[in-house]
């Protein structure tokens, strides 16, 4: 049995006052990539210089603006990539790195150490303030900690000064989450005030959700109260860096920014310690889905999931939002059938705005196809099934035929699994276009009669056709090329049959166009019905095809 009495409620803000709650997110916040500092240290393979060195050129590429470059004071490896970026003058001029180091005296000198060259650099410097860490951990009072962070403020503003370029200083009370609200907010007024910021030259206060602890709503509360009290609040920059330890990184990020977060750390993909950091690319195209421009260079998912997966080493899930491989992808027959409607209505009434159930974006804008967008198996419908005739191969199967193909892919699912379009394909020519035995229609010619007046038809039609493989021909008069064909095949086969439904259409545009014919056909004597396709250049001898294939599905040409 579960022990749930081990663990306890982490408190909540009482914060009648809320404000977020009514707020919409409207445009893009100040991005921040923290793949090479963050995620990188999660991997199990770390990145090696150049892999580094590539992940930073494209996630430039991306149009990220801020990227956490590493810890150089931590490691000589993460020391050596930034010296690479700067010697060989990797860093545009309109892109900022950032840094990260603890608040002691050795470890930010070799900071500066490692930023020289730099244009301009966020240093960014933290310290745990919860309580559990204060008390387990540090063993430390309030004042203890702050003194910490002031220190460590103090020693970054005396190098900066001496810095030739412009440094921007972030503060992060880590494990803000576990922090009460009336400490956080104590040591980030004492380092700004510490710091100097003003309007122009802004700090940062970075409040991370280290540990996610609550739901996302505790941490927009925190948030928003924070905001609402910091002193100098026009010259910080409030950042949120939200983690996934409760599976709602993202919804934290996002109710984060309806309560005024203005800039977002994470990783693409959520990639981080733990179960991760908040994943920029969702919040991006969650926005994206919306109508707001996420201010990234995002519309190649593929290529971003490339370099992810190499660099990193970490495959994305096939159900990862947006990225997986499955996420445009519809087994549930009923989600099929209205994807397919959706699609239709779509190019019908030719509307600039994206409306496809099931579909919250198109996918083609992100750089992904069509065709994975539905998938045949046991679980699919008649729907899905007409979806992959008609995207894949130009078939626009009649509605009532929908129902009678779908029944023989679905024997071939239930035996398999998934079944691929091709070899839909396969089956549909197996059961209509390819039912050319025992009765096989091979010539036909037309004779126009409506200008004879003692006749009751305007069409005469001779039929030429092999019974078992032995040639035999009819004549006979109709309505139209169709019911002539009917009737000489009833007198000749000694049939009752009746024309139920007749569609056609094209399969493709040109002058060597191909048509494709649809008969549904009725067994008078029984009551069976099937349909009969056939395909030809000419519609006619297309429509003779069809009402041939259904003769044979029907069995009537067997005596």
């Amino acid at each position: 049995m579960l022990n749930y009495k081990k663990y306890h409620k982490n408190p909540v803000v009482d914060y009648p006052e809320r404000e977020w709650p009514c707020k919409e997110i409207e445009k893009a916040p100040i991005w921040c990539s923290v793949d090479l500092r963050d995620g990188n240290q999660a991997l199990i393979d770390p990145m090696v210089v150049e892999e580094k060195i590539e992940m930073f050129q494209f996630l430039v590429k991306l149009g990220f603006k801020e990227i956490e470059i590493g810890f150089p004071a931590a490691s000589q490896i993460e020391f050596d990539f930034l010296r690479q970026l700067v010697d060989r003058r990797l860093i545009p001029d309109d892109v900022v790195v950032q840094v990260l180091t603890q608040c002691r005296e050795e470890l930010i000198d070799r900071t500066f150490e490692a930023i020289e060259g730099c244009k301009q650099a966020i240093v960014h410097i933290y310290n745990s303030t919860s309580t559990l860490q204060r008390d387990v951990v540090f063993n430390m009072d309030r004042e203890h900690i702050m003194d910490i962070a002031i220190k460590g403020t103090q020693m970054v503003k005396e190098r900066a000064a001496k810095f030739p370029g412009k440094i921007i200083l972030e503060y992060s009370p880590e494990s803000f989450t576990g922090t009460e609200l009336d400490f956080a907010l104590e040591i980030c007024d004492a380092v700004q005030k510490t710091w100097g910021p003003t309007p122009d030259n802004k700090m940062i206060i970075n409040l991370p959700s280290t540990v996610e602890m609550n739901t996302p709503n505790v941490y927009a509360d925190q948030i928003e109260w924070m905001i609402k009290h910091l002193d100098n609040r026009e010259s910080i920059v409030v950042s949120v860096h939200p983690h996934n330890d409760r599976g709602t990184g993202v919804a934290s990020a996002e109710l984060a920014m309806m309560a005024g977060a203005e800039r977002v750390e994470g990783t693409l993909f959520g990639n981080g310690e733990r179960t991760g950091n908040v994943d920029i690319m969702n919040i991006a195209y969650n926005m994206f889905s919306q109508g707001i421009d996420p201010k990234l260079n995002i519309e190649h998912v593929n290529d971003v999931i490339e370099i992810y997966e190499r660099c990193c080493k970490i495959p994305i899930h096939p159900r990862h939002p947006y990225a997986g491989k499955l996420v445009f992808t519809a087994f549930s027959g009923s989600h099929q059938d209205a994807i397919n409607k959706g699609v239709k209505a779509l190019k019908e009434r030719g509307s600039d705005i994206w409306q496809v159930p099931y579909l919250p974006i198109d996918p083609s804008d992100i750089g992904r196809e069509y065709e994975p967008i539905v998938r045949i198996n046991s679980q699919s419908g008649k729907g899905g099934v007409a979806f992959v005739m008609d995207t894949y191969f130009g078939f626009k199967l009649p509605k009532a035929m929908h129902k009678e193909f779908a029944n023989v892919i679905q024997e071939i699912s239930e035996k398999q699994g998934e079944v691929s379009p091709e070899q839909i394909m396969e089956s549909f020519a197996d059961e209509y276009l390819n039912q050319k035995e025992p009765i096989h229609f091979r010539k036909l010619r037309m004779d126009d009669l409506s200008g004879e007046v003692k006749s009751q038809f305007d069409t005469r039609v001779t039929v030429v056709y092999t019974d078992h493989g032995q040639e035999k021909f009819f004549e006979a008069v109709g309505n139209g090329p169709i019911d002539a064909v009917k009737r000489g095949l009833s007198q000749a086969l000694g049939i009752q049959i009746k024309i139920l439904d007749y569609e056609e259409h094209a399969l493709q545009s040109g002058s060597n166009s191909q048509a494709a014919a649809y008969i549904h056909l009725l067994d008078s004597n029984t009551g069976r019905v099937t349909y009969g396709v056939g395909v030809s250049s000419n519609i006619t001898r297309a429509s003779v095809r069809a009402i041939f294939s259904a003769i044979n599905r029907l069995g009537l040409g067997e005596r």
